[in-house]
């Protein structure tokens, strides 16, 4: 398969061209329905709008909010004059937020103004406390120097904020030839794309995607699970994350789909969306599939026209595989396996792969991508079926971690390899399976938390001596957190102390479900704390 030369701009606009008609997205609960060329219109006018706050190509320009309408337009707006779109997860709290932003160098931040019980107004009052007092676009904060534009997705107006709407009126102060001279000066190998990954360090690398990394990996995961024109795929997944914003709006673009989008995840609504509008496909991670599948109004929604998807994040259970393929009649679904690093699908299944494959495997290098097993320790290529870290070359791989040079040494090599920490079995036909990690992560519901970051975070609980943090198997999740903590001597502090201690500071995936104390932790000769021992000994005291 060949390679798109293509910026996000121009596949938007050559399925424009195509397909001026064809329904583009549909927000089913708002009853918004936009065709390719209403999506390419509005996303012109957006990226005018960007353009009329003196925003310049390779600046960076981050989005907070859940599946908006706004969101797919500002990806698409940033695709045509330039600016690097920086995704934030919608879970930050204040402090993770601040440290984005200023890692990030942002210059203008995009947010709606609440998330579930979070009201990103107010946290982004108690980061940026000069904002109330401040002129729009001329934002002057302490802690953020970079930072001058805010701009809310709300009709109601905020001290120091434009509205969304006055971003799209202000789009016309700035004349077509403008931005047409912005995307003649835009490269489809520049950088485009910017989101945050945690590393073991504990502090959140911005990985730096290009068009080319993202445009061509939407469409290659598109082909591998057979997404056409006609097909209309569910997007329940988070745009902030690769699953979102590569494998479902890139990938639906690339062949002409419409995007059936969830603001965010609830099973009746996808259950209910799926049933109204005939979706064709559907993604999610394994927790969500089993939440759908679960629910008491199941049988109430005709899914009769689904017939492919993509289930990724975290393994996939063979019961829930069966399930999705029998009771929701996805028979062509398919597994993929990557990392935001790699744009992010590196293995995919087919979707006529036996199903003994598709859920013992991740399936098989993508098209244009290299794949190879190595020993940890020397490097060395190791023969089929000999576990190793999986490494993977090609466009796909990152353009590295925004400011960040020796993270990026240490996780691309000078041969181009891009090392996953992941571990990995490959068979003589190249199917792999991903058998752990040798970082520590741990994945919940499809979420990466790395517990060096917890870890860190909870050394500053004044009565927390030491702490361990640990991923233990959940039925619902995959994974939960637990934290095993050292109290300091004459410490009488509680586990609700210290739930206490993280609400509104760490996101609330990031909080120890199972927290428990101990006067020592088991180590090695060397000092070096023994994690599989902590888990052994989880499991008896949660049994």
């Amino acid at each position: 398969m060949s390679l798109l030369n293509q910026t996000i701009g121009e596949l938007l606009e050559k399925e424009a061209m195509e397909h001026p008609d064809r329904e583009a997205v549909v927000y089913p609960e708002s009853g918004l329905r936009w065709s390719y060329q209403q999506l390419d219109k509005l996303s012109s006018q957006a990226a005018k709008g960007f353009m009329s706050l003196g925003i310049e190509k390779a600046e960076n320009i981050a989005i907070w909010a859940d599946n908006q309408p706004e969101w797919i337009l500002s990806q698409f707006a940033s695709g045509k004059m330039g600016a690097v779109l920086v995704t934030v997860n919608t879970n930050y709290q204040a402090a993770e937020l601040e440290y984005l932003l200023k890692q990030s160098d942002t210059t203008t931040l995009i947010l709606t103004e609440s998330y579930k019980d979070s009201s990103y107004i107010d946290i982004l009052n108690e980061v940026c406390p000069e904002l109330k007092h401040s002129e729009k676009g001329e934002l002057n904060s302490s802690k953020l120097p970079n930072l001058k534009n805010i701009i809310v997705i709300s009709e109601h107006s905020y001290d120091g904020c434009y509205t969304w709407k006055e971003i799209m009126e202000k789009g016309q102060s700035v004349t077509d030839e403008s931005l047409l001279e912005r995307k003649d000066s835009l490269h489809y190998d520049e950088v485009i794309n910017m989101q945050y990954t945690s590393g073991t360090t504990g502090f959140p690398k911005g990985v730096m995607l290009s068009h080319y990394n993202i445009v061509n990996n939407g469409k290659q995961v598109a082909e591998r699970m057979n997404l056409t024109g006609e097909d209309r795929l569910c997007i329940p997944v988070p745009l902030f994350h690769c699953f979102g914003c590569v494998m479902g709006t890139l990938a639906s673009i690339s062949q002409g789909a419409t995007m059936v989008m969830v603001e965010h995840f609830d099973a009746e609504k996808v259950l209910r969306a799926v049933d109204q509008e005939k979706c064709t496909a559907l993604h999610g991670v394994p927790t969500m599939f089993i939440g759908e599948l679960n629910h008491p109004s199941f049988d109430q929604y005709d899914l009769s026209h689904l017939r492919t998807g993509i289930m990724a994040g975290s393994n996939c259970p063979i019961e829930v595989m069966r399930s999705v393929m029998d009771k929701m009649g996805i028979s062509e679904i398919t597994i993929a396996y990557g990392q935001t690093e790699s744009s992010p699908v590196i293995t995919q299944s087919k979707t006529d792969d036996p199903i003994e494959l598709r859920v013992s495997t991740v399936g098989k290098a993508q098209p244009n991508v290299e794949v190879k097993i190595v020993d940890p320790a020397t490097n060395e290529t190791l023969p089929p079926n000999t576990p190793g870290e999986l490494c993977a070359r090609g466009y796909l791989v990152m353009k590295g971690y925004y400011n960040n040079e020796e993270a990026t040494k240490n996780t691309i090599d000078e041969d181009g390899w891009l090392h996953t920490g992941d571990i990995g079995i490959m068979d003589e036909n190249g199917y792999v399976e991903i058998t752990g990690r040798i970082k520590d992560i741990v994945i919940r519901g499809g979420e990466n938390i790395y517990p060096r970051e917890i870890e860190e975070f909870l050394y500053t609980h004044p009565d927390v001596l030491d702490v361990q943090v640990i991923g233990i198997p959940d039925e619902k999740y995959g994974e939960e957190l637990m934290a095993w903590i050292i109290p300091k001597e004459d410490s009488s502090v509680t586990e609700e102390d210290v739930r206490e201690f993280c609400k509104g500071k760490i996101s609330r995936h990031k909080i120890p479900r199972y927290i428990k104390f101990t006067e020592e932790y088991p180590m090695t000769a060397s000092g070096k704390v023994q994690k599989f021992k902590l888990r052994e000994k989880a499991k008896e005291v949660l049994a």
